[in-house]
């Protein structure tokens, strides 16, 4: 009797440690609602087994979900949305490549394109210092002024996509990884087949679906607080059992 009040036991605790896993990733989903371009993220979580008896569950990973978000003006020349499939690559410190649908792109000192968190984008061109009225195509042609105010292409932007995008693994800070689940990344051209558009002075809004978010943490604040009480009462049984056996 002892053993299986130790299993039931353990089952309630595993399902405390997922609910704590799970209101963390719906936490940051709605952290991130006001966050440009964010994706939200669900939790997948995975039955343990031992010795054929139910030992729980545990969160298996985090899943990426991609659905387009609502494309807003803005009157910023830098502000560019994808409207489709595709990511924009950036550079990070550890010479890695990120991926993000935030397009809020600025000038840095060194005249490079970069993120708000100062991630330089991945593209094949430059812009010269003193270079005006930078704009972008729907196919990713950036084009600027020069000092004597004439008009000329300075690059192209490509989009990156996955075979599974679901996949990516979140980095922080709006950046998502390649994993052997997202399989790997494919560069191509905005417009292309299975590419997305990008559009100058718009910027792409969260996914994050506030109703649905808020319904599944009170949904989860519940299922905590049973979990917790089914602990705590097996818990009080297993130290009944043994006084009684001490006895």
């Amino acid at each position: 009797m002892t053993s299986s009040l130790f299993h039931t036991l353990n089952i309630s605790r595993q399902d405390i440690l997922s609910r704590l896993s799970d209101l963390d990733v719906t936490s940051n989903n709605l952290a991130n609602i006001n966050t440009a371009g964010f994706k939200t993220s669900r939790s997948n979580f995975q039955e343990m087994l031992n010795e054929k008896l139910n030992e729980g569950t545990q969160l298996l990973n985090t899943q990426l979900m991609p659905a387009q978000g609502v494309l807003k003006d803005s009157t910023n020349p830098l502000d560019w949305a994808i409207q489709g499939d595709g990511f924009f690559s950036v550079t990070l410190p550890d010479g890695k490549i990120g991926y993000t649908r935030d397009g809020q792109f600025s000038l840095d000192a060194d005249g490079k394109l970069v993120t708000a968190s100062g991630y330089p984008l991945v593209w094949d061109g430059t812009i010269a210092v003193g270079m005006t009225d930078i704009s972008i195509s729907a196919d990713g042609k950036v084009t600027a002024k020069d000092d004597k105010g004439a008009s000329a292409a300075v690059g192209t932007v490509k989009l990156s996509r996955f075979p599974n995008s679901t996949g990516l693994a979140g980095r922080g800070e709006n950046i998502w990884l390649e994993t052997d689940s997202s399989g790997a990344v494919q560069a191509g051209a905005a417009g292309a087949e299975n590419y997305g558009t990008i559009t100058a002075k718009m910027v792409e809004q969260s996914n994050v679906d506030i109703s649905q978010e808020m319904t599944h943490m009170m949904s989860l604040q519940r299922s905590f607080s049973m979990s917790v009480k089914a602990f705590q009462q097996t818990d009080m049984m297993i130290s009944q059992a043994i006084n009684l056996r001490k006895a």
